[in-house]
């Protein structure tokens, strides 16, 4: 699908907490991206095309939409943005601690043993119309 002659107003950001190992926020932000393009009720919105080289190979499925890489001090930031993205009907996939080490099935248990104000945080990703999403996220900076 070709989107040349429509503006970009929506975006991804993730939002990522800095405390945590790089190698954990790698395994944390591929799980949210994935889960945050399958669980979108507007997946056009997202903008995905091909892109072709010179040589016309094709490369699928990369988003038109900017993809933004934030941090956060903290987990509790992660959370009290969680919040306000419920808040204000914005869609987003986020990641804790409990959903690593051990299966899926482990995982699962372990979260659902922990009390939210519990969690911590790795990461959130998010997709929205860019204007909303600034409002709620210019107090994050980019990721170094």
């Amino acid at each position: 699908m070709e989107n040349s002659d429509n503006p970009i107003n929506h975006k991804f950001v993730a939002v990522l907490n800095k405390k945590v190992p790089v190698n954990l926020l790698l395994n944390a932000l591929g799980h949210m991206a994935a889960g945050l393009s399958v669980s979108y009720p507007d997946v056009p919105a997202m903008r995905f095309d091909n892109y072709t080289d010179k040589d016309g190979n094709e490369h699928k499925s990369i988003s038109d939409n900017p993809f933004i890489i934030l941090q956060s001090d903290n987990s509790n930031q992660i959370r009290t943005l969680r919040l306000s993205l419920i808040e204000n009907n914005i869609h987003f996939v986020d990641f804790t601690s409990t959903m690593t080490v051990g299966s899926y099935l482990e995982q699962k248990q372990r979260t659902r043993e922990t009390p939210e104000s519990e969690l911590e945080y790795y990461g959130i990703c998010l997709f929205g119309e860019i204007d909303q999403i600034n409002g709620l996220t210019r107090k994050f900076s980019l990721w170094k």
